[in-house]
């Protein structure tokens, strides 16, 4: 195959650090560490011990999302394996880890408000020089990591980095990630290439350029031995062109999740990246195919995995302009920088904003607004919901964002004004602290505590809230993981009594009760600013 190809659209790529999905946490050394000692080091071990209980676990829907592994009994061995692989070429990272524990049980005993300088010498060595020890105004001890030191250290190891390729068909299962490495398999290709090698820009911009089989191959470092399943990710069919946005105003297109691309004359932003890939499928749904050439913006409202997915970041990075980022809290444990995450896979301009912040669009603006809620009451400043203003409209992509408190919004509003279009999540049963942030939690931690801080988003009272304060005129409710496609990495299954659908329909009701253009999106929805909404989709059916 030597004349030029095009990468099939229905290409999986999934990134992958030694073996596991790569979400933000698996980049960052020391988060990175935490992960690998308390969750995927004590999932494998456990697999190893009682296979049945895992595949018992995996099947049953109530235990959807739990640390347990999609294989079989028949790959034991293989688990086994990669845990002496985690062993071996993270343990310089399982140090870092261990580390974490002791300087937070140094600090707890000797740190009673006194000067601090003579406990650097007691700093556990692997992190010597790499951390700050402080205090809070209540003399609470605690540390901020340096977090630049950290990737410029041996600690942050790209070797660990590859992609799996392979072909999809349809929305079939894929294990939930969180919990299942991926192993190898008929079908499946690993790419040894860490996530800043320009080979992947150039592998991802094949969808809609063409380039020589034989190229990219070498490029990515593909043996000849796997010539035959490589080549067949490829076509020589070109794809249909993309035909930009060109109408008066703008137009608004949700891609699922809380994806949501906003096209105007000489301006584009895509929110939350979560896209499908391109097959033949029963629910309609936008796909890579359908958006721009170029993406001037990407908005990235929090760093939770179904926000910042890596794998769909990865296949666009060629064509982004800028990635705008809530500005970090400065080293905490529980906050890693995304803007660095970013930019050392290869994300060359990541800019931060903070709250109330404006930055100056073509014929408009983007606005930072608070973001409340979904992260278990941490001192987590990696969040931000955005206002975006084009084509004469107000749009607020919310996200998330829990309403705890609605006198933030009270002083929003008035500096801001009134909202056209919102788009909130209400995800109002969200899994505990643990869930997420338990491998970085260094003490035993009480059920009762743990369950008690979830990672919700508004229920019908902060929603409507939301929605009533800001005048809204049209309200959709989104991020809700409903989309077959996004089962892998949300976990979500609803039903009719679902709370968050529950809740999401009674705010449905009422805003269209009001008189407002209300609904819940799921699969795709185009919406027209400046004239009448397209025809809806039906919102999505829960039985």
């Amino acid at each position: 195959m030597t004349e030029d190809v095009y990468l099939r659209p229905n290409v999986l790529a999934e990134p992958l650090v030694c073996n596991w999905y790569a979400w933000t946490h698996l980049i960052q050394p020391v988060t990175a560490g935490r992960n690998v000692l308390e969750r995927h080091l004590n999932i494998m071990r456990s697999f190893t011990q009682a296979p049945q209980v895992h595949q018992a676990a995996v099947r049953n829907p109530a235990m959807l999302g739990g640390p347990f592994i999609s294989y079989g009994p028949e790959r034991v061995k293989d688990i086994a394996q990669l845990i002496d692989t985690t062993l071996r070429s993270q343990g310089d990272l399982l140090v870092l880890a261990r580390a974490v524990n002791d300087l937070d049980g140094m600090l707890r005993t000797e740190a009673k408000g006194f000067s601090l300088e003579p406990l650097y010498s007691r700093v556990p060595e692997p992190l010597r020089g790499f951390v700050e020890l402080v205090y809070d105004l209540n003399h609470n001890p605690s540390f901020r990591l340096l977090e630049p030191l950290l990737y410029r250290s041996s600690y942050y190891d790209t070797s660990l980095q590859s992609l799996a390729l392979c072909l999809i068909e349809g929305d079939r299962e894929r294990p939930f990630v969180l919990s299942t490495p991926r192993l190898a398999e008929p079908g499946l290709l690993f790419v040894e290439r860490p996530f800043d090698h320009p080979a992947i820009d150039q592998l991802f911009a094949m969808k809609r350029s063409p380039r020589p089989y034989q190229a990219i191959k070498e490029d990515l470092g593909v043996s000849g031995d796997h010539d035959e399943l490589f080549r067949s990710f490829f076509t020589s069919q070109p794809p249909a062109p993309y035909q930009p946005y060109s109408g008066a105003g703008i137009r608004t297109r949700y891609f699922g999740h809380a994806c949501i691309l906003v096209e105007a004359r000489g301006v584009n932003l895509l929110s939350d990246p979560v896209l499908s890939y391109e097959y033949h499928a029963d629910l309609p749904r936008y796909t890579y195919s359908d958006l721009p050439d170029r993406i001037d913006y990407v908005l990235i409202t929090h760093n939770h995995q179904d926000h910042v997915l890596l794998e769909t970041m990865l296949q666009l990075r060629h064509k982004i302009g800028t990635v705008i980022v809530p500005r970090g809290g400065g080293g905490g444990l529980q906050d890693p920088s995304l803007r660095l995450v970013l930019r050392h896979m290869g994300f060359r301009n990541v800019i931060e904003i903070e709250e109330l912040e404006s930055l100056e669009l073509a014929g408009g603006t983007l606005t930072g607004i608070p973001f409340l809620g979904e992260h278990s009451d941490l001192d987590i400043r990696t969040k931000m919901a955005y206002l975006v203003r084009l084509g004469g409209a107000n749009i607020l992509l919310a996200a998330d964002s829990c309403n705890i408190e609605p006198r933030i919004y009270q002083h929003v509003q008035r500096i801001t004004g009134d909202v056209d279009i919102l788009f909130l999540g209400m995800e109002c049963d969200g899994a505990p602290l643990s869930w997420m942030y338990g491998p970085l939690i260094t003490r035993p931690l009480d059920r009762k505590i743990d369950h008690s801080r979830r990672l919700s988003g508004s229920n019908y009272e902060r929603g409507i809230d939301i929605v009533r304060r800001f005048n809204c005129r049209q309200a959709y409710v989104y991020a809700m993981g409903m989309e077959p496609w996004l089962k892998y990495i949300m976990a979500k299954t609803y039903t009719a009594e679902s709370d968050p659908i529950i809740a999401s329909n009674r705010l449905i009701e009422d805003c269209r009760r009001m008189g407002l253009i209300a609904e819940r999106l799921y699969g795709e929805k185009e919406i027209a600013v400046g004239g009448a909404c397209s025809a809806p989709l039906a919102a999505a059916h829960i039985t």
